[in-house]
């Protein structure tokens, strides 16, 4: 029997990805493409050529520039949404759950770290669900303050994907190089129990 399903390996390696672009357009947001930033260079470069923009139109268009960038983000929360509903599904069947079986005869470490994996799932399904709060407010009746107010929240839980996902890489690496060699390899090949 392989330690990981070929089922759980897709699903890993998929949502691995999905993950990394959305923190990907969290960056492109925050930095190169923040409307705050370009709208002052836009702002800037245009007074430069003699043509004068107010705050409002510069902030128009440093927004227009990011759009098609920040439909990626939308795209990928959808697929993060499904992905949340593929792992729940998976918990229910013998791919998903088998890494939880025998939990209460794990070390300490080993429960602390399932534990963590079943808190990130958590947060996970929390930031699909508010991001598509968020997308359809509107159809589901919400203010646009309630919206806003829903948005700072899904940013700061953002702050948790921001920090597991650097520390989920060193731990498999840490793993990988003490006491649980081939633990990359058996993420692509299933490994044996």
């Amino acid at each position: 029997m392989k330690k990981w399903s070929l089922n759980f390996r897709v699903w890993h390696w998929i949502h691995a990805t999905v993950v990394l672009g959305l923190l990907g357009t969290v960056f492109l947001r925050k930095t190169f493409l923040s409307w705050r930033t370009n709208s002052e260079l836009l702002t800037q470069k245009l007074t430069e050529i003699n043509l004068e923009v107010t705050a409002d139109q510069a902030k128009m268009l440093a927004k227009a520039i990011r759009a098609p960038m920040w439909e990626w983000h939308i795209i990928l929360g959808y697929a993060l949404a499904a992905l949340v509903v593929w792992r729940i599904i998976l918990l229910f069947t013998e791919s998903g759950k088998q890494n939880y079986q025998n939990l209460g005869k794990e070390t300490f470490h080993k429960k602390m770290v399932k534990l963590g994996y079943i808190g990130i799932y958590g947060i996970l399904l929390f930031m699909a669900v508010s991001g598509l709060i968020i997308h359809f407010y509107e159809a589901l009746g919400l203010t646009k303050d309630g919206a806003h107010d829903i948005k700072e929240i899904h940013e700061l839980v953002f702050n948790a994907v921001l920090i597991f996902v650097p520390l989920h890489i060193i731990g498999v690496f840490v793993a990988e190089n003490q006491d649980e060699k081939g633990i990359l390899s058996d993420m692509v090949n299933g490994g044996e129990k």
